[in-house]
């Protein structure tokens, strides 16, 4: 199966475990994920199989939407309501015209310090296991783009925000930076991916869902890598251009302009693929 599915992460597992849950319905061994998801956290995780898993990287750079929640008056060392308590206050008074003026400057184009309870390798190691051992390293605050956050509500303690994002944000770290930006501490207690690119939740399966659509041999929740990108198309002629194509040779491509399309074979118009036009020559990408 080649394929693109939009999964609805539960809370209580990790991204992984929805990998190893697919091989066992799916019956297949080359599965991918597009981006980690905590165990806290559910909502949209999209997983590649087969050829597909070659575009893994491509869906991880597109932007995510998500809604938080959060609490002020401590932290943890996870950033999370599941981490050690480490810092604490009793006593704060922040109103939630406060927070929609300390929001505004976490928008836009800002520098972000990942947590030390995340995947990252610095020097060949993850920075979690470095973090269970108790050590903590200095890390390169790394360039993240906040496209939009927004206050959905909030008691005087507790609170709720939306936002999108760019690839490699965090959402439990930028809610710890509000936080300390708001002179106290805060802490993230639930967290839902709400959209990965154009891959919404309302249009997301559960593993239970595919489960049991599988046994019916309905495979409707994977999408093909044809039906996903929304690339223009590109026909090619002739039988040795279509193996040219295909093993992996560039072919001169005119009267198309720079970009991405979907290549296809003029005399079947079956899909061949992926490709990428540069400087008047095409070449496949990543798939086909």
């Amino acid at each position: 199966m080649d394929g693109i599915i939009n999964i609805n992460k539960p809370s209580g597992i990790t991204s992984f475990d929805v990998v190893r849950r697919l091989r066992k319905i799916l019956k297949i061994k080359k599965i991918g994920h597009t981006g980690t998801l905590d165990p806290l956290a559910t909502g949209v995780l999209v997983i590649c199989t087969g050829r597909a898993t070659r575009l893994v990287q491509d869906i991880e750079k597109l932007e995510k939407e998500y809604i938080a929640e959060f609490k002020l008056g401590f932290a943890t060392d996870t950033y999370d309501i599941e981490g050690k308590v480490i810092e604490s206050v009793e006593n704060f008074n922040v109103t939630s015209e406060e927070i929609e003026n300390v929001l505004k400057k976490f928008t836009g184009n800002i520098k972000q310090v990942p947590p030390m309870y995340s995947a990252i390798k610095i020097n060949g190691q993850k920075l979690y296991d470095l973090a269970r051992r108790g050590e903590t390293i200095e890390r390169e605050a790394r360039d993240i783009n906040i496209f939009s956050l927004k206050l959905l509500s909030f008691d005087g303690v507790n609170g709720k925000i939306s936002c999108k994002v760019s690839k490699g944000t965090y959402i439990r770290s930028l809610i710890f930076d509000i936080g300390i930006e708001l002179k106290t501490f805060a802490t993230m207690t639930s967290l839902q991916r709400t959209s990965v690119g154009n891959e919404k939740l309302e249009k997301s399966f559960t593993l239970e869902e595919i489960e049991n659509m599988h046994s019916k041999n309905d495979f409707s929740f994977a999408r093909t890598v044809e039906d996903y990108f929304n690339f223009p198309s590109i026909e090619i002629e002739g039988e040795k251009n279509k193996t040219l194509f295909l093993n992996g040779n560039t072919l001169i491509s005119k009267e198309n302009s720079d970009g991405f399309y979907k290549i296809y074979y003029k005399d079947s118009k079956e899909f061949l693929g992926l490709g990428n036009v540069i400087s008047e020559r095409l070449k496949g990408y990543k798939y086909y």
